[in-house]
């Protein structure tokens, strides 16, 4: 299969919404080279970073490439992203945004990103590794080694990171975890790792599916993880004590209700994926359905909210 990749330079302070623009239109991945969060990381030794070049972009920039599937809904979706560019350009003061696109084998995508994915601890206890480097753990390290392969989620994105740490506060041992929306399997598998008793993991997709399993089988949680395709909580019997979800505000929107129904009173809803401008509409519509908000969890511009079920 082709992919098209599509570059674009734009401020830093645009980079999340950029982001969470291009999945609106549907890309499958997404790379962000960010020239001073990659000095950050080398300044502070965080990397082993021999190979790691400096993107050459102009101070305050940063470059993202996102990719489209060629297919008949390609030129569609150019579109789409070419007049939400214009409307933000136009409304909100960003600057020009030419597009620079380029054609790719699958193969070439699926692993161009590689160089930009390093051993990185994100909470107090989890480490995430990706399963083509070493790493020598500390002492307290719980190390989750992932290849998120062409499903989302290596796990260090801030909305992941902000899960990976309330689920850290909230699992003691015994608790039923249920991950919606799963991608790669991240999030199911840290749980399992910090001592969840079972968890089920579902997404609508057949590719994160798969890929999720195979990495619930290379950190060996078998026993405690199954991976199903489903759309949301559409369908299951399960009670769980914790339900997480890292998607996007409109879909934590839709899942309330079903995710109130389905927690008993005192359980916890971990919700991430979430634009600061619209935190308090989705802290309402928790609220609306049932929940009290415990905790409100921001990273730059994202937001993450764990509440629990009155």
């Amino acid at each position: 299969m082709k992919w098209r990749e599509i570059t674009i330079t734009t401020r830093q302070e645009n980079a999340d919404e950029m982001a969470e623009l291009f999945e609106s239109v549907g890309a499958m991945g997404m790379v962000i080279e960010d020239p001073q969060l990659i000095a950050d990381y080398i300044k502070q030794d965080l990397w082993d970073y021999h190979d790691v070049q400096i993107p050459d972009i102009p101070e305050g920039m940063i470059r993202l490439m996102a990719y489209l599937p060629v297919d008949e809904r390609l030129g569609e979706r150019l579109q789409q992203l070419q007049e939400e560019l214009s409307a933000r350009e136009r409304l909100q003061g960003w600057p020009a945004h030419p597009l620079s696109l380029t054609d790719l084998q699958e193969d070439d995508w699926a692993h161009a990103w590689k160089a930009y994915f390093k051993p990185e601890k994100v909470g107090q206890r989890i480490v995430i590794c990706p399963s083509w480097e070493a790493y020598e753990p500390g002492p307290d390290d719980v190390v989750l080694t992932i290849d998120p392969g062409m499903a989302f989620g290596t796990g260090t994105h801030p909305t992941t990171s902000m899960c990976i740490q309330a689920l850290e506060e909230v699992i003691n041992g015994d608790e039923l975890v249920l991950d919606v929306g799963t991608g790669s399997g991240v999030l199911a598998i840290a749980a399992a790792l910090l001592g969840a008793k079972q968890v089920l993991a579902v997404d609508n997709d057949l590719v994160a599916v798969q890929v999720a399993r195979e990495n619930v089988a290379m950190n060996h949680v078998e026993d405690k993880v199954e991976v199903r395709q489903n759309d949301l909580l559409a369908g299951l019997q399960e009670s769980p004590d914790i339900i997480v979800a890292n998607i996007v505000a409109d879909v934590i929107l839709r899942l309330a209700p079903a995710a109130a129904e389905r927690l008993a009173p005192g359980k916890v809803l971990i919700a991430s994926g979430i634009i600061q401008h619209r935190l308090d509409e989705v802290s309402d519509g928790l609220s609306a359905a049932g929940f009290s908000i415990d905790e409100l969890i921001s990273h730059g511009e994202w937001a993450a909210i764990v509440a629990r079920r009155g």
